[in-house]
């Protein structure tokens, strides 16, 4: 299988496929100093294609096929992971994975957005939306955690989609608004992760947390910057430009101060280096569960509820 190369990585690829044909020819002859030339070269174009990225660009890197999932996170940062399946009403809804585990020693409920991989192409396929046994699922495990007292970290990824009516019939509105308050008000340490795509208010659902981080490559908005150029312009040709007019990026929400921290990528984005995007999130979350669950629970819900009132401008 060919892996999906971004259109700016080609340069970067070339020299990396270059580096791979002179070590072959390398176990021939002595090449050692051409290779390290032809190394420092991609190292230096590496740095400076990645740290001046336009938005549309860490889009389409949020986007990526290989980049690492809820699952993959589960996986490999998590241990003693329990899965629990249901609403206790109707059903189960795969599109949300969660239950019981433990990172760092400490006990927690995560819960994340689940994507599945396509069986021809081995690559991701888009997480589902939830459905509204999806939601209630979310509720129920939250509440679980509220009773045994355990922190919930969620890890969001949710491409945008336009919900239709047909879908509303089983009770999803109600099942969304419910979540939103219960998490709102939920009398547990949360937190909550961005670490692909953050669309659309099945995303919103999974992060009102007393701590929103974002991966450096992430981004959310309610809207996608192709259903905005549609609704602006008219046209999908302007997505690059909706991307920088939406701001939907890490760095320009934490500048907005609608995110609390931003957690770094290795160079090139996390579908190059999973292995290091595991131990990076999972020393970021350690510190910050130790520090939330210090925090008596009258005071985390009053800095809750002054953190999200305080968040957007508007005049009287």
């Amino acid at each position: 299988m060919t892996k999906p190369i971004l259109d700016f990585e080609q340069p970067i690829v070339q020299l990396e496929e270059k580096i791979e044909e002179m070590r072959e020819l390398g176990k021939a002859i002595d090449l050692s100093k051409e290779i390290a030339e032809l190394e420092r070269r991609t190292d230096n174009l590496r740095k400076e294609i990645y740290s001046n990225l336009t938005r549309w660009q860490r889009i389409q890197i949020a986007r990526h096929p290989l980049r690492p999932t809820s699952v993959d996170y589960i996986k490999n940062i998590f241990t003693d992971f329990i899965e629990l399946f249901g609403d206790k009403v109707s059903g189960d809804d795969p599109s949300i994975i969660g239950g019981i585990a433990k990172i760092g020693g400490i006990s927690v409920v995560v819960l994340g957005n689940r994507k599945t991989k396509d069986k021809k192409t081995n690559l991701y396929k888009p997480a589902a939306i939830p459905s509204a046994e999806g939601f209630r699922k979310v509720t129920r495990l939250m509440k679980l955690a509220e009773r045994l007292a355990k922190p919930v970290i969620t890890l969001v990824d949710v491409p945008y989609n336009v919900p239709y009516a047909e879908t509303d019939s089983p009770g999803l509105a109600n099942a969304i608004a419910s979540q939103l308050s219960e998490m709102s008000a939920l009398q547990t340490p949360t937190i909550s992760v961005v670490i692909g795509e953050g669309a659309s208010v099945a995303a919103l659902s999974l992060a009102i947390a007393d701590r929103l981080l974002m991966l450096e490559n992430s981004w959310a908005s309610i809207v996608s910057p192709e259903k905005c150029a549609e609704a602006l312009w008219g046209s999908l040709d302007f997505k690059e430009q909706a991307a920088e007019a939406m701001k939907p990026i890490a760095r320009d929400l934490l500048d907005l101060s609608l995110i609390d921290d931003i957690i770094p990528e290795p160079v090139g984005g996390a579908h190059r280096n999973h292995k290091m995007m595991f131990e990076i999130l999972k020393k970021k979350l350690i510190v910050e569960l130790k520090d939330i669950r210090r925090e008596k629970t009258e005071k985390l819900l009053k800095k809750r509820s002054e953190k999200y009132h305080a968040k957007g401008v508007w005049r009287e």
